[in-house]
């Protein structure tokens, strides 16, 4: 990797969260009969019920992915009690079927803070020239803070994450990143060449990874308590299931419960006078028994409209179409377009800004036809065309069901960091192909499944204007064409 830096040793201003602020000032404080009195008919409540469900999708799935990712003794594999760290040590096998879209470029470094009791201190050692990024996003899934290679450089770095209501001090010097939630998740990554050299230098600095609690910051080594392990806890169904099973009831009486720590932001009030309608208040207990006839039927009919809404939006959404590979450039801030970020969540949870990261992926060929390793592929970059990106790119191999494809060679990428051979002419190819392609040609071969597959390119640090860009479409991934 030969990453190149804006501003290396310039600390930039991070983005700094919207303060939970007197939104619910703002907000009628009514009680579930006022609500259901100003309900002018069913298609009203309906359509107020819908609107509400997709709003508050992003934050019942956060919340309830942090109860699964936490529910252990300490931290273990890819989970970690809350304000600890889950440093995942290697990359995963085609036997791996924990998460769909893998990656094999970066290893994940997993906090999820509860901020509530009182602030955490983030903080990690000199990364040297190694990609790396923390990206730290609200309940909400915005992303409002980016510290890593793009913004803030590879010295050493700590940062004090304080909650919406957090009154108290900070220390000087110790920069502050204001979150508008409770709850925060920060999703890290480090780039790792995956050798059992480069293991081991990564392995090292996740050790240094911390997260403390601001009482106990500077006071000597801190040693976190074991996590509370809830029995109650589906830990085998995929979370995306698990809300979409909810109850109507549950789901806005959780939605309703969690909205008193995770506020919605001034700019949500709108929305949020509508929704207290219904008797959906921020930190106000919802009894959907004692709900007029009329609500209840429409939050009852909201999840199956809401959800049809929201995997709607694959047809839009900031979704271009470009040689065949889908390109999504509207993700980790959302501003009050709640369909959009309802949708990253659910085909996406965790998604970085696109000034970060941008993943291009199809399941068809240039002809539209689907992918299918019956045939054979290639995806020929001109001489000085491959991927513009700063940090660094990689063609990731997935089966139909977004897993990595089992193959000889144990290969499920192609990046810069391949010694891939070039054509005479200065070009490029790239094989993807269920058989060899020849010794001579497999340093540039992604083996593919015999059935349908689906590609993935990653570009982190997108190459900016007047470069060629994907994020102003100067730049477009090369179609996948049959042989």
């Amino acid at each position: 990797m030969s990453p190149l830096y804006l501003s290396r040793r310039k600390m930039l201003a991070l983005p700094i969260g919207v303060a939970a602020s007197s939104v619910l000032a703002q907000i009628p404080s009514l009680a579930s009969a006022e609500a259901s009195a100003k309900i002018a008919s069913e298609d009203d409540a309906a359509r107020i019920a819908e609107e509400a469900y997709i709003f508050g999708y992003p934050l019942v799935t956060t919340y309830m992915t942090r109860k699964v990712m936490t529910n252990v003794a300490r931290p273990e594999g890819i989970r970690a009690p809350v304000n600890q760290f889950a440093n995942v040590r290697e990359y995963p096998t085609a036997a791996f079927t924990g998460i769909t879209a893998p990656n094999a470029d970066t290893l994940y470094s997993e906090g999820w803070l509860d901020l509530g009791p009182e602030p955490i201190v983030v903080s990690w050692s000199d990364m040297g020239d190694r990609y790396y990024l923390f990206p730290m996003l609200d309940g909400w899934t915005n992303v409002i803070a980016s510290p890593g290679t793009r913004t803030t450089g590879g010295r050493a770095q700590a940062y004090v994450i304080t909650g919406p209501r957090y009154k108290g001090p900070t220390p000087a010097g110790l920069p502050r990143i204001s979150s508008p939630t409770d709850l925060l998740w920060v999703h890290g990554r480090t780039y790792c060449t995956g050798t059992p050299e480069d293991y081991k230098k990564v392995h090292a600095l996740q050790d240094q990874y911390r997260l403390v609690p601001l009482s106990a910051w500077g006071k000597g080594d801190y040693k976190a308590p074991a996590g509370r392990v809830d029995s109650s806890i589906d830990m085998k169904t995929a979370v995306r299931d698990q809300v979409d099973r909810l109850s109507p009831a549950d789901y806005f009486a959780l939605l309703a419960e969690l909205m008193e720590t995770n506020g919605p932001v001034a700019a949500d009030a709108p929305a949020m006078a509508q929704f207290a309608r219904l008797g959906l208040v921020p930190g106000k207990p919802l009894n959907f028994a004692s709900l007029s006839p009329t609500i209840q039927r429409a939050m009852t009919n909201a999840r199956d409209a809401g959800l049809k809404r929201i995997m709607a939006q694959d047809k839009g959404g900031g979704l271009a179409l470009e040689n065949g590979w889908v390109v999504m450039l509207k993700a980790g801030v959302y501003g009050t377009d709640y369909v959009q970020r309802a949708f990253v969540t659910a085909v996406g949870l965790g998604a970085n800004r696109p000034e970060d990261a941008v993943y291009p992926f199809t399941q068809n060929d240039v002809q539209g036809a689907k992918l299918n390793g019956k045939n054979r592929y290639v995806i020929r970059f001109e001489q000085g065309a491959f991927p513009p990106a700063r940090g660094f790119w990689s063609l990731t191999m997935y089966d139909d069901k977004w897993f990595f494809v089992a193959n000889p060679l144990n290969r499920y990428t192609l990046s810069q960091r391949n010694e891939l051979k070039r054509n005479e002419d200065g070009s490029t190819e790239l094989y993807l192909q269920a058989d060899s392609p020849g010794t001579g040609r497999e340093s540039n071969w992604l083996p593919t499944p015999r059935g349908d597959f689906i590609l993935m390119f990653r570009l982190y640090m997108p190459a900016e204007a007047p470069a060629f860009s994907i994020l102003d479409g100067t730049w477009k991934p090369p179609a996948v064409l049959k042989v």
